[in-house]
């Protein structure tokens, strides 16, 4: 085997994408010429190669893969944009690993471990001598080196001062995606729209984000000097890596800027002159950081909140049944603690976000008076009348939607159970698809840190999700309750609350931002201004009257104020000299603050850990709903000035080491752990891998290549179609059909069900679906027959306000389900459980945690069945194109493009689609072989 040889790439011609179709192919063609020649870098001198020292430290025996589609260069030139653009050319390595990641869809089936690499690439440290592409110094330092390999360009950086390991880091980050880190530094300062142009996609990112994370410029730095102050040397320590990282950035800002490679999407955005290179590309500061956390924070990492919105659909049950019986109606749906839920952790009780046996303090709204706490005012141009409006605000509602929920998954698997004695591990995040997309690669070597994987742009100076030296870990978004909802009462006016007795003013944040049309967004010029009212309480979300007393209802996170704090924890899982085992892997990730399930795993043990800050609350206050702002309800320890509180100790958190095998695919984490989501019940997404890894288990001999293949399969799986659809063809052939039509759908179903409920091609590239009838009928049949189910029994307005808790579909190409189309995360959300318990209480079978009551047919099967046939026979009737109604991506009625993950444009690279998979962006398969 060629010797690894840390890290080495020239500086390419990088640049960040821009914005969807936003240059016609005629004034692509009169610039190419004039751009191709004045933007090519000067190739970066080589240097000596440095010491391949990673390779000993590597104790995974390449046995170490991963994948990150569609590729590391998330920066491409105004040349390469245009090209782009004209005739979809690609920069190098823009989309290189895109390929191998699509063909696992169709590929999996006849998988071996040394067919891996097919799918993957080699996540060994280091590169080998005939694999280096380009070595670089960057800005001609001495203590650091970033080598690139010719497969991947991954950077791979090491520096023999930990200063020059993070300014590398930076670097590279800039190399790799400085456009995309501009984009989402503004985004978390609420400022997109004055950076990118005011197209209703950017007036929706800013607005969705800042919203919830609305901080000055003063509250970003506060963040950072409480987490250096609270950490002792590990916060010093953070603050260091921090400013090297920055200074990384800066400098290939710098270099780019003179040498004209930067992203060409601050010429097409008017920051800089194509012909005269006139304009600044502002340099990063240490607060850019924050706001860049704020918005990956509120993306995956805060479970909980909706409190309004539950106290609203518990009205309506209780106006419809009484307040007794519409409790329980309400509780049922809720279902905090399904008996049926699928767990992560198989043992032990985890009480956390209980429902009191005499719930105190609640404030629930008057019938009629709730109103959302407007956010835009002062509308000008542009952004002014009503068709702007809504706009802007459904693409604020819709905002990078395939990310904004939180997903990932993990198969973890105990050296017990498998063929080689190591533990197994096939896990990663889903953080939606994007070009160029949000995670980065990255292998950093030097004092005090070793890791490879994948970290979120601009906050690369650790790796986030990745391997060390010996040991591998990951994530997935959990979601518990740390979000709650208080009644302030106003007093004087609207904008004073009573605040511990005392009339207290509210704080008014605000950001004003304007725009005027450029090459890259032709929006006229307009302007508006972003309001905030702040109380100690949290940000104003909604105003109501409780008891006819006018209120704000406000929304406190245990994070707010509080997004720098993770970074203590991702120090220490990328110190080798702090992570030697699952032990110290759980105390690494206690320091983190977001919600995160994480694994661990090593050639000789594996772990689970549930992280976030669980707020302590007082007694009989019912996390599910708002309670009113006073003393006696607030979180127990709660210190208003830094928003800190007493927070439940580890042992409380689920935590586990060496479970036979682990799943999470943001199901339950373990018993009496309250799920945040609605409807997590009998049946969900994490059934998926469940049924497969505990087959696996039980089989014994499990190996990479089986655990990648029961991810995949589940991947491509209709969870409908695999565990509710056979209950509902049960009740629809429980008598003869007699309708032909219906008939034949019943029969096409049956067909599905059997060879597997796959949406799968025919064939690789095909682009047409096996079974394509069969999936038309139950696209159309699914939203049918939820509310002929449900409707009657609930009456519209409770149905309605059910439905406004969780959506009844989110198959691959429902795009009215939260994800929104072609985002590949798929069936985390709907009403799956419900119809599930609700059909096999009308046929008599056991249900463990049932409805409060039986809703097809009123509880009569016969009636039930009809109910069924008769929507069958209407979705069976409904042709493709009516199914799939087509978009600003595909044509009506094409039903493998309806289904496809389409790269969402945040730069001026695209991408083409690829065939469904409902699997992690980021995905690693590892088996060490050995251990310090």
């Amino acid at each position: 085997m060629p010797r690894r040889n840390p890290r080495t790439v020239r500086d390419r011609m990088r640049t960040p994408r821009g914005i969807p179709g936003f240059l016609k192919t005629a004034s692509v063609c009169a610039l190419i010429a004039g751009l191709l020649s004045p933007l090519s870098q000067a190739a970066a001198s080589e240097t000596e190669t440095a010491q391949a020292t990673a390779a000993a430290n590597d104790y995974c025996g390449n046995q170490c893969s991963d994948i990150l589609p569609p590729g590391q260069n998330g920066n491409a030139t105004l040349a390469q944009i245009l090209l782009n653009q004209a005739f979809g050319t690609q920069p190098e390595h823009a989309e290189d690993q895109l390929g191998p990641y699509a063909d696992l869809a169709k590929g999996h089936t006849g998988l071996t471990n040394d067919k891996i690499n097919n799918f993957f690439n080699d996540a060994s440290f280091g590169v080998p001598e005939d694999q280096v592409a380009s070595t670089v110094k960057p800005a001609g330092r001495g203590d650091v080196t970033i080598v690139r390999d010719k497969k991947t360009g991954v950077p791979h950086i090491t520096g023999t001062t930990r200063y020059g390991t993070e300014f590398g880091a930076g670097y590279a980050a800039a190399q790799d995606r400085l456009w995309l880190m501009d984009v989402f530094r503004h985004v978390g300062r609420g400022q997109l729209t004055s950076f990118a142009g005011g197209a209703p996609s950017n007036q929706g990112l800013e607005q969705q984000f800042w919203r919830h994370a609305p901080y000055s410029e003063a509250d970003l730095q506060a963040q950072i000097d409480n987490a250096v102050a609270t950490n002792g040397e590990r916060g010093k320590l953070a603050l260091a890596d921090a400013e090297a990282y920055l200074d990384g950035i800066n400098a290939y800002i710098d270099a780019s800027d003179s040498g004209r490679y930067f992203p060409g999407e601050y010429v097409l955005t008017g920051h800089k002159d194509s012909v005269t290179n006139a304009g600044t590309i502002e340099h990063f500061k240490i607060t850019d950081m924050v706001a860049l956390a704020s918005v990956i924070g509120a993306l995956f990492g805060s479970g909980g909140g909706g409190e309004v919105n539950n106290a609203l659909s518990l009205l309506a049950a209780q106006e419809k049944y009484g307040v007794a019986e519409g409790t329980k109606v309400w509780e049922s749906f809720r279902m905090r603690n399904d008996p049926e839920a699928v767990l992560t952790q198989h043992d032990g009780s985890f009480p956390y976000a209980t429902k009191p046996a005499d719930p105190q303090g609640r404030a629930l709204p008057d019938a009629g008076s709730v109103a959302q706490e407007p956010l835009v005012y002062d509308r000008t141009g542009s952004a002014a009348g009503s068709s702007a409006t809504s706009a802007s605000e459904e693409a604020a509602r819709t905002a990078l939607s395939s990310a904004k929920r939180g997903m990932s998954n993990a198969l973890v698997v105990g050296g017990e159970h498998t063929a080689s004695g190591h533990p197994v591990a096939v896990f990663g995040p889903q953080t939606g698809y994007f070009a160029p997309q949000l995670l980065l690669l990255q292998e950093l070597q030097g004092p005090g840190i070793s890791a490879r994987g994948a970290s979120f742009a601009g906050l690369s100076m650790y790796v986030e999700l990745g391997r060390g030296q010996d040991y591998s870990w990951s994530a997935t978004t959990s979601g518990q309750d740390i979000i709650d909802t208080y009644a302030v009462e106003l007093c004087k006016d609207d904008y004073h609350y009573l605040y511990r007795g005392t009339c207290t003013p509210m704080e008014k944040i605000e950001r004003k931002n304007a725009w005027k049309p450029t090459v890259a967004d032709g929006t006229a010029a307009g302007s508006y201004t972003m309001r905030v009212w702040r109380t100690k309480y949290g940000p104003v979300e909604y105003r109501a009257t409780v008891g006819g007393k006018k209120v704000a209802y406000t929304t406190l996170r245990s994070s707010f104020m509080h997004e720098a704090d993770s970074i203590i924890g991702f120090q220490m899982l990328n110190d080798p000299g702090y992570v030697k085992g699952p032990e110290s892997f759980q105390k690494a990730v206690q320091h983190i603050n977001y919600t995160f399930n994480w694994f661990y795993v090593d050639s000789e043990h594996t772990a689970y850990y549930n992280s976030g800050d669980n707020p302590v609350r007082a007694n009989g206050v019912d996390p599910e709903f708002p309670v009113w702002a006073r003393p006696a309800y607030e979180w127990r320890g709660w210190d208003p000035a830094a928003n800190t509180a007493d927070y439940t100790p580890p042992s409380a958190h689920p935590n586990s080491i060496d479970q036979d095998y682990y799943i999470s695919w943001n199901n339950k984490q373990a018993k009496d752990y309250t799920t945040a989501p609605w409807g997590n019940g009998s049946v969900h997404r994490g059934d998926l891998l469940e049924d497969r890894v505990k087959k696996l288990v039980q089989q014994g001999g499990v190996t990479r290549a089986s655990l990648v293949k029961a991810m995949a399969d589940a991947g491509v799986a209709d969870l409908r179609a695999e565990d509710v659809l056979p209950k509902l063809l049960k009740v629809v052939t429980s008598a003869p059909v007699t309708d032909p039509a219906a008939a034949a759908a019943v029969g096409k179903l049956q067909a599905w069900v059997a060879a597997g409920g796959k949406r799968t091609e025919t064939s690789a590239g095909s682009k047409k679906y096996a079974d394509a009838d069969a999936i038309r009928i139950l696209d159309a049949w699914w939203p049918l027959l939820v509310k002929a189910e449900f409707e009657p029994g609930l009456g519209s307005e409770l149905f309605g306000a059910m439905t406004a808790n969780l959506p009844v579909d989110e198959s691959p190409s429902a795009a009215h389900g939260p994800t929104g189309s072609h985002a590949g995360s798929s069936f985390q959300y709907g009403w799956w459980s419900y119809v599930d318990k609700d059909i096999r209480a009308v046929l008599g079978e056991q249900v463990r945690g049932p409805l409060a009551r039986e809703y097809c047919g009123d509880g009569d099967l016969a009636a039930c069945r009809d109910t069924l046939v008769s929507t069958l026979k209407e979705a069976a009737g409904k042709t493709a194109a009516q199914v799939y109604p087509g978009d600003d991506v595909c044509a009506a009625g094409d039903q493998w493009c309806a289904d496809s993950i389409n790269h969402r444009t945040l730069g001026g690279i695209k991408h083409g689609k690829i065939s469904w998979q409902n699997r992690p962006t980021y995905q690693q398969v590892v088996e060490f072989t050995s251990h310090r």
